[in-house]
């Protein structure tokens, strides 16, 4: 009748399987549905009672959104395997669901008079992998069929979930609900949600970036220990993890520091610990690493009973790295070349106690390695892994016997500061002066002579009314020092030195300034290599301020000819 306009071809968009290339079409078929309204409600109430506890906690509100805009869940699966849906059917339609074959027979045979077990069909269709998920926890135990039995009662409910934040809903918010609806009771008390591991520029890891690292050749280049120690250290609560074969070498080299620590403990007859009334220690250099001690294990302990993986692994690399290798190892050396040192004995059993603290410590995040120094130590009675936790420390330390090594060590780092600006060579005796007011403080320090000789090269500490004219001055905790500057040291070189390092500091400032500020640079190179030139930037400033500072203070001591 002349109506069409006109006729066009178009494709039209038919699906496929992707395994078999045949046509697949959109089929309206009976399915099985959970009614999920009512069995979310005791679920959303654990969490936002606090009943159940999300670290971090953001993810309740995520929850609370899922859980209060659910839909009914279709339950069925048109799939070749999987939990086939345990529902049976007799020739008239009729089902019966029940957990087995025998059983929905009964049930259908007081429906169906004539029925025969031949004559009834189970459902073709699968669970959803969700729903078989969700009953895991106490169905693998046989949870529903016998509730009472001695796998179910110890090992449900259990403590801790740990899954990623993506799943909230298809994981951990399924088995809660699954636990209130037939387990009455929730599933687990808390919650830790890991972030994603990207690269070093922030990528996820795929294959088609090629930016995943082989984390067996990581291994065998650095060691399991340093790859799970870098992980922990950077697993910040919800934040992702930018790994970098960088961080993996460096933990590399703090296992080793720990073993040479270790060694030289055992060399030094400090390995196994035996016993110390750690409650009257006279030392003033056990007293301060026993209050480290005790600091460090409550922070550890705050951290991992608050799902603060990283800070606990960072405070135990800090006590083992700077405060029981860089500082109690160096200041307890002296002691070790004289045999009549006193507190010899008890300084060697507490080195023995802190390198317990250190192991029991480290080795949830560094077991093999810890394990290894256990039994070498001496530890054969049982294994690291099964020993005790808790090591029974004292409340606190003698505070005063602390501050007195906390003293010693200002001196020291304020010397060796002092040292490294003015390039003085490490092998000059300096002399050091402290003001008569204040002499007494420092002379009750134990053997402070013979630590401040070993550690900085002072020869003399001289009591003063005033301090010498070419000297370093410098406070402590109250106490005025001055580093005597002898006259044999040239420092007009080093004046030299630092002035030509200032002029090429500030050159490549320059260089570095008209490049950033070409607009053709800064709008056409790749982002990544605008920010590297803007980082180089912000270090050379910093660089040139550190280097001024420097070139003022040995000013001070250079005549500068006018």
């Amino acid at each position: 009748k002349g109506h069409i306009v006109k006729i066009e071809d178009y494709t039209n968009q038919v699906g496929f399987s992707e395994r078999t290339d045949a046509v697949v079409e959109p089929r309206l078929s009976l399915q099985w549905w959970v009614d999920m309204k009512k069995i979310s409600e005791p679920a959303l109430k654990a969490v936002m009672k606090g009943e159940i506890e999300f670290h971090p906690a953001k993810f309740k509100n995520l929850y609370r959104h899922w859980m209060e805009n659910i839909k009914d869940w279709c339950i069925s699966r048109q799939l070749w395997w999987g939990h086939r849906i345990p529902a049976w059917y007799a020739p008239d339609g009729t089902y019966a669901v029940a957990a087995t074959k025998e059983e929905a027979f009964e049930n259908l045979r007081s429906q169906i008079a004539d029925l025969k077990l031949e004559d009834i069909r189970q459902d073709d269709d699968c669970l959803d992998t969700w729903f078989s998920s969700w009953l895991w926890p106490f169905e693998v135990f046989k949870g529903l069929s016998n509730p009472g039995n001695a796998e179910v009662k110890y090992y449900y409910p259990t403590n801790t979930l740990v899954t990623a934040p993506e799943i909230i809903f298809f994981w951990v918010a399924r088995m809660i609900m699954a636990g209130e609806a037939y387990m009455k009771e929730i599933p687990f008390k808390h919650v830790y949600f890991t972030g994603i591991v990207r690269d070093k520029q922030g990528r996820k890891m795929s294959k088609s970036l090629g930016n995943s690292p082989d984390l067996l050749a990581l291994i065998d280049q650095y060691g399991a220990d340093p790859l799970r120690f870098t992980l922990a250290s950077m697993a910040s609560q919800g934040r992702d993890i930018k790994m970098s074969q960088s961080r993996v070498e460096g933990y590399r080299n703090f296992g080793t520091k720990l073993w040479n620590a270790s060694r030289f403990c055992e060399i030094n007859d400090c390995s196994k610990y035996q016993k110390v009334d750690l409650e009257n220690l006279k030392c003033i250099l056990t007293n301060w690493i026993l209050g480290e001690i005790i600091k460090t294990d409550k922070k550890i302990n705050l951290y991992l009973d608050e799902y603060k993986f990283n800070e606990a692994s960072n405070e135990i690399y800090h006590f083992i790295w700077h405060i029981f290798c860089d500082w109690y190892l160096e200041l307890i050396k002296p002691y070790f070349e004289s045999s009549d040192s006193q507190n010899l004995k008890e300084i060697k059993d507490v080195t023995a106690f802190a390198l317990k603290f250190i192991l029991t410590k480290l080795h949830p995040f560094m077991p093999f390695i810890t394990e290894e120094l256990w039994e070498n130590l001496g530890y054969k009675e049982k294994p690291l892994i099964l020993s005790e936790w808790d090591l029974n420390l004292p409340e606190k330390e003698d505070v005063n016997l602390s501050l007195n090594t906390s003293l010693l060590i200002e001196i020291i780092s304020s010397v060796r500061s002092i040292r490294s600006e003015l390039n003085i060579p490490s092998k000059a005796y300096l002399s050091l002066e402290v003001k008569e007011k204040n002499y007494e403080k420092l002379s009750k320090i134990e053997n402070v002579n013979v630590l401040l000789n070993k550690l900085v090269r002072i020869d003399t500490i001289a009591n003063v009314s005033n301090f010498s004219d070419r000297a370093a001055s410098f406070s402590v905790l109250g106490i005025d020092f001055s580093l005597v500057i002898d006259d044999s040291i040239d420092l007009s070189m080093e004046l030299l030195r630092i002035e030509k390092e200032e002029d090429k500091i500030s050159q490549d400032i320059n260089l570095l300034k008209k490049k950033l500020d070409n607009k053709n640079f800064v709008e056409k190179a790749p982002k990544n290599v605008v920010q590297e030139n803007i980082d180089r930037l912000d270090d050379l400033n910093s660089n040139l301020i550190k280097v001024r500072e420097s070139k003022l203070f040995i000013g001070k001591f250079v005549s500068n000819g006018e």
